[in-house]
């Protein structure tokens, strides 16, 4: 409930001035000043339940905003703002992913869908993994390869630390469709 109410108020909206029209379809039939009270409380949650939303930040949309604001560094090419988003302690894996993008040049990056933001129920400290298709258009530092349009399929793992950040702990991207490449750096990590 609380994921539809902080991600989906849309949703809870329609359900809520649903509610309202029948309760007030009820005082017009019978009369009863309950109807209408009881229409009018729904009628008044619903910007309640806009406010809510809008100010409560859940785990998914929190991993959500990392990956856009990750997919925005990189696109200006500002990797270490992009490199960020990975945990510190992870000494390998920032610095595979520095190598990796510092191969290229960035004239677009964009996540194309975010498949699936799954958190893992039980793990300690909590944990997630998100599922994406992303495009960019590159070019090779050397001169090789230039305004080149790359399709991948991301996979991150994220851990949320001490501090209520969400951190990329592991990662790898192959191929919209299909099994790691020669360009996937992680070729265990697979969906």
């Amino acid at each position: 409930m609380q994921t539809v109410i902080a991600e989906q108020p849309l949703t809870m909206a329609l359900l809520l001035g649903a509610i309202a029209a029948v309760a007030f379809y009820g005082w017009l039939q019978t009369g009863k000043r309950e109807a209408l009270g009881a229409a009018l409380v729904f009628l008044l949650l619903i910007p309640i339940l806009w406010y809510v939303s809008l100010q409560w930040v859940t785990d998914r949309e929190q991993i959500r905003d990392a990956i856009t604001a990750t997919a925005e560094a990189v696109k200006a090419n500002d990797f270490e703002a992009a490199i960020a988003v990975i945990d510190p302690r992870q000494r390998d894996v920032v610095d595979a992913a520095r190598a990796d993008l510092s191969r290229f040049r960035f004239s677009e990056a964009r996540v194309n869908k975010f498949r699936s933001i799954s958190l893992v129920e039980g793990s300690d400290p909590p944990e997630a993994e998100a599922d994406l298709s992303v495009a960019a258009v590159v070019s090779d530092r050397r001169g090789q390869i230039s305004d080149f349009r790359v399709l991948r399929r991301v996979i991150l793992r994220f851990r949320k630390s001490d501090d209520g950040r969400w951190y990329v702990h592991e990662y790898n991207h192959l191929p919209v469709i299909g099994e790691s490449d020669g360009y996937s750096p992680n070729p265990q990590l697979t969906p």
